[in-house]
């Protein structure tokens, strides 16, 4: 009890009176949050105080509750140190995510050897990740996304062979990608994104056929997919190596990763054609393609989006699943095939900054549209009236090309739009009045065309 009441006094503020019930007059482990041992009665064995908004520092008495197995205080306000723990060696997990606790990763903690989740992720750790790390033999959780952790991933972690889950996202981590990685065979989830490392993917994470959560965006990672990655990581459904290096084709392989629901390859040196078994893949909702050297020009170069729109049967993808496709800033050229106008369950559609041709007669048949990005690129003819349609649209971007006619009138019945950009076109007539019924728009630019008359 004395331990659980040195917490409290720590306790700065305690919004939802989650420990009102803490106190003198009523048994400890009738205390809110607060679990005790049938076989030791009187023993602690949890604490569960997540997400009640409590702020304060956390008492180093709880390294004192022996027989502790679960400790978690995420979601709250805490600050200050982690309270030393490396004597609860019957603690199994962990959580102190979601806090503003300041301190390094204890070597002590590594004396817990029961520990299996570890969760220390949104909080303000520095330092480097100690290689002790990896005396945690049953750690199977291991989060520290969103932290100021530095130095380089210690190959040591290879050695907790049990790991599941690994993540690592927006730290300052940097060096390589330990090739030792490739050991872990239980490995499902690895993030790595937004820290500063380099050099390849190591060849050694494509043996793990466990794998199905691979995010190593927004770093300095560089070299070539290989061509077999689609059939060594079987299990892949999220793909995400935005902002990077990579160079070399979208290998055909990741079309034989059949439970792939998003593939983000954007903003990386990918050349060449998208495969058209890409547009198999059944379970396909998000594909982010934007600012590399990718080319399409003709019926055959197009194959993807054909494969895509044409596919009804359940062993593909049907043309109402796909929600995203950005292939905006590659080399596409020519006329967009109007077999586009069957992907119905389109959310986003981003083909900007390419040599796109022709009329967007298409766009009409997209209602479920909210971002529509077509700027900088060659289309010609007239805003088709069939625009009015799209009522879910919050972004409209058709600057930049050799639109000409007049601005639709029932532009006015998008009453989501938040951002219009019709500039730098051959626009002509005047502004719809009815755009003055558009109550939620914050950006509106038709500069650079011809228009006249009165503004609404």
């Amino acid at each position: 009890m004395l331990s659980l009441l040195d917490f409290k006094k720590a306790i700065a503020g305690d919004p939802n009176g989650v420990l009102r019930s803490w106190n003198t007059t009523t048994p400890f482990c009738q205390w809110k949050g607060v679990m005790c041992s049938w076989k030791y009665p009187g023993r602690v064995v949890a604490l569960h105080l997540g997400s009640h908004g409590l702020s304060g520092s956390i008492s180093p008495s709880l390294g004192n509750l022996t027989l502790l197995r679960e400790l978690n205080l995420s979601s709250n306000t805490f600050s200050g140190l982690l309270p030393p723990l490396g004597h609860l060696h019957k603690l199994e997990v962990l959580d102190l995510g979601n806090n503003s606790l300041h301190d390094r990763i204890p070597v002590a903690l590594t004396n817990c050897s029961s520990l299996r989740t570890l969760i220390l992720r949104f909080n303000l750790i520095f330092g480097e990740i100690p290689p002790q790390l990896s005396l945690l033999s049953n750690l199977l959780v291991l989060k520290l996304r969103q932290n100021d952790i530095s130095g380089i991933i210690p190959p040591t972690i290879s050695n907790i062979t049990r790991l599941q889950i690994i993540s690592l996202s927006i730290n300052q981590l940097t060096g390589s990608i330990p090739e030792e990685l490739g050991k872990l065979s239980n490995l499902s989830h690895l993030s790595l994104d937004r820290n500063r490392l380099s050099g390849d993917l190591p060849q050694s994470l494509f043996n793990l056929s466990s794998l199905g959560y691979l995010s190593s965006a927004f770093n300095q990672l560089g070299g070539a997919l290989p061509p077999n990655i689609g059939n060594a990581i079987p299990n892949l459904y999220y793909f995400y190596l935005d902002n990077n290096m990579f160079h070399g084709h979208i290998p055909a392989s990741l079309g034989n990763a059949s439970r792939l629901e998003l593939i983000g390859l954007e903003s990386n040196n990918f050349a060449g054609r998208i495969p058209s078994s890409l547009g198999k893949l059944p379970n396909l909702y998000d594909l982010y393609l934007w600012g590399n050297s990718i080319e399409a020009s003709d019926q055959e170069s197009w194959a993807f989006l054909y494969a895509l729109a044409n596919c009804t049967s359940s062993s593909c993808n049907k043309s109402t699943d796909l929600r995203v496709l950005y292939l905006g800033e590659n080399h596409l050229s020519g006329k967009v095939p109007p077999i586009i106008q069957n992907l119905r369950g389109l959310f986003a559609l981003g083909l900007d900054g390419n040599d796109l041709t022709g009329t967007i007669e298409w766009i009409g048949k997209l209602r479920s549209l909210v971002h529509l990005y077509l700027q900088e690129n060659n289309f010609v003819g007239t805003i088709p009236s069939s625009i009015g349609n799209l009522t879910n649209l919050s972004s409209l971007v058709l600057s930049k090309n050799a639109l000409s006619g007049h601005i639709p009138s029932n532009l006015g019945n998008l009453r989501q739009l938040q951002m219009l950009n019709l500039s730098h076109n051959n626009l002509e007539g005047g502004i719809p009045s009815n755009l003055g019924n558009l109550g939620q728009l914050d950006h509106l630019d038709l500069s650079s065309n011809m228009l006249r008359g009165i503004i609404p």
